[in-house]
């Protein structure tokens, strides 16, 4: 690890004197993860493509702000989610959504076998739920980010991202059960 953060702080250092070789190795390193992140959050592939380059376009152009507080990665990932979330807003497509009330009793009555779960029927499950739940959840579970740093993000209180974590959620435990009593049932 230590010889891997070596060698991006070295291309770090000559992308900063306009090295193109330096600027694709890093592209080459972080571009599957950032287009991840964009296509998390916009759902659109295309967008997610361009907003990925526009995010590395942005990283070259200010990478002399890059203090090297975290890592890298870390700084561009912020960098992908900003982007793709100004982007979801221009298209109108990302508006404060009412929350919905789940009753815990629809939730806390039956267990979910964890273990029986496969990534992809969560993760489809996550793309499934509204905006702002996706949003979160995927900032949350999926990108690695806190409760603070959701706040910072997406301008909203701490209060607020603790309360639609918490009930976006309720809602994926709902939708996990409701599917996995669907198959048990269906035999699928």
């Amino acid at each position: 690890m230590e010889l891997q953060n070596k060698h991006i702080n070295q291309l770090i250092e000559r992308c900063k004197k306009n090295d193109s070789n330096a600027q694709m190795q890093l592209y080459k390193a972080y571009y599957k993860a950032m287009y991840n992140s964009a296509y998390r959050i916009l759902k659109d592939p295309f967008e997610a493509e361009d907003i990925m380059q526009e995010a590395f376009l942005a990283a070259f152009t200010k990478l002399n702000s890059f203090k090297g507080e975290v890592s890298f990665g870390a700084w561009l990932k912020r960098i992908v989610v900003n982007k793709s979330l100004t982007q979801l807003k221009k298209n109108s497509r990302y508006d404060e959504v009412k929350m919905e009330v789940i009753p815990s009793y629809e939730v806390e009555e039956t267990s979910i076998d964890y273990e029986a779960l496969e990534v992809p029927k969560v993760l489809e499950t996550i793309q499934n739920l509204k905006d702002n739940y996706r949003l979160v959840l995927t900032l949350n579970l999926i990108e690695g980010y806190d409760y603070e740093e959701i706040a910072q993000i997406m301008e909203y209180s701490n209060e607020n991202v603790r309360t639609t974590i918490s009930r976006a959620k309720k809602k994926l435990k709902q939708l996990l059960l409701a599917n996995t009593i669907k198959k048990n049932t269906y035999g699928r």
